[in-house]
C-alpha cells in the first residue's frame, strides 16, 4: 500500500508498506518519504524530461533482521520515445538492520494500446553489500476503467537472478481524491 499526500506544489509525503502472507501475515518494507518533482516535463504535459527524487527513512518491519531503521534515496528521469514513456530510476541507501549499503535501479516502459489501457514492461534490481543481486523483469497492464482518478493494474514478475523469487503476481488499485473535498462533506 502506498499513500501519497500533496504537501506543496510538486511535493508529496509518501507512506508505504507491504503485507506478506506466507504462512502468517508480516508487515514488510515500511517507509516514509518525501517525493518531489525537480523538473517538470513529459509527465506534467510539458516538453522535455521529467526529473524527480524520493528520499526518506526505511522503518522497522516485522521480518527477522529488519527491526532497525535505514534510509533510501532514488532519482527518476522520465521521457518519451514515441509512443513509449520510459522511466529510468537509480538510488541507494542503508538497509534496516545491519546498515549495509545497497543500490537499486529500474527501467520501465509504458505503451498505450487504447485510450484507457497501457502495457508495461520493467526490469529492475537491488544489490545489497555482501549479498547476491536481486534482478527481475515484469510484464503488466494498467487499465483506467472510467474515471481519470482510478487505475487497476496487474502484472507477472519473473526472477532473473538466483536471489530473486522465481515468479510473482501483482495486482493494484490506484485512486486519487482531493482530501479537502472530503473535509467539506
Amino acid at each position: 500500500m502506498v499513500l501519497n499526500y500533496g504537501v506543496a506544489p510538486n511535493w508529496e509525503a509518501v507512506a508505504e508498506f507491504s503485507l506478506q502472507a506466507s504462512p502468517g501475515f508480516e508487515l514488510t518494507d515500511p517507509g516514509l518519504f518525501l517525493k518531489g518533482v525537480l523538473r517538470e516535463g513529459v509527465l506534467q504535459d510539458k516538453p522535455g524530461l521529467s526529473v524527480a527524487i524520493e528520499a526518506g527513512p526505511l522503518l522497522p518491519s516485522t521480518l527477522p533482521h529488519e527491526h532497525g531503521v535505514g534510509f533510501e534515496a532514488i532519482g527518476v528521469v522520465s521521457g518519451k520515445l514515441a509512443p513509449v514513456t520510459v522511466h529510468v530510476n537509480a538510488g541507494g541507501g542503508l538497509d534496516r538492520d545491519d546498515r549495509h549499503g545497497f543500490g537499486v535501479w529500474g527501467v520501465i516502459g509504458e505503451l498505450p494500446v487504447h485510450s484507457r489501457i497501457r502495457l508495461v514492461g520493467e526490469a529492475n534490481g537491488e544489490s545489497i553489500q555482501g549479498a547476491q543481486s536481486n534482478i527481475s523483469a515484469l510484464l503488466g497492464v494498467i487499465w483506467q476503467p472510467t474515471s481519470a482518478n482510478l487505475f487497476l493494474d496487474a502484472g507477472v514478475r519473473r526472477g532473473i537472478s538466483q536471489a530473486a523469487p522465481d515468479w510473482q503476481f501483482t495486482m493494484g488499485l490506484t485512486f486519487g481524491f482531493a482530501f479537502s473535498e472530503l473535509l467539506r462533506r
